[in-house]
């Protein structure tokens, strides 16, 4: 299991996925992404235009989204998912995405650092402790994206999209890694 380690909450996320008996390489090179069979592969939180820019720094983008037209499985959060969003609504200059999942986003969609929060979320998988933290916002989802957690509602409710999978693909708007809730990771972990 690969987890992109240029930025964000790396530590978090292997320390969770080491607890569920998953062995994880830090991706920081090509080298890293294509020499080591992964079977999956992480996109953490962090912020998602300097996650952008470091994958076109370091010469990791195309290899990236190679890979994932080739069908990687990824599990990404909060910036992850708008880096595997299609359509970003409000990007930085300059930013792109790896346009893995049919989704549009909205950066910042739940406010600044300062409105920060832990919330349980009901969820397909039952209740997730969630942090939301800057957290994006599905604004709309295309065919083959199954919604899988809502704010402030159940799943099938009108709350915001925070949460969305496809076969290839789980992304999150929250961070299951600070709150210690492995439900998204042990299920991704079950799909590979």
């Amino acid at each position: 299991m690969g987890i992109l380690a240029l930025q964000g909450g790396v530590a978090e996320h292997a320390a969770m996925l080491e607890t569920l008996g998953a062995r994880v390489v830090p991706v920081r090179t090509e080298g890293a992404l294509t020499a080591s069979s992964l079977d999956g592969l992480v996109l953490p939180g962090g912020e998602s235009s300097t996650v952008d820019r470091l994958l076109r720094r370091f010469q990791l983008r195309d290899p990236l989204v190679e890979m994932l037209a080739e069908g990687l499985p990824v599990l990404g959060t909060c910036a992850g998912m708008i880096l595997l969003a299609e359509q970003i609504v409000d990007p930085a200059p300059g930013q792109q995405s790896l346009a893995v999942v049919p989704i549009s986003v909205q950066r910042n969609a739940f406010g600044p650092q300062a409105d920060s929060a832990t919330e349980m979320l009901e969820t397909t998988l039952g209740p997730v402790n969630a942090a939301f933290i800057r957290a994006p916002a599905v604004v709309s989802a295309g065919d083959g994206v199954a919604v899988v957690a809502r704010r402030g509602t159940d799943v099938a409710g009108d709350g915001p999209t925070v949460g969305v999978a496809t076969d290839q693909a789980v992304a999150l708007s929250f961070h299951p890694e600070l709150t210690g809730d492995v439900t998204f990771h042990r299920e991704f972990l079950n799909r590979l």
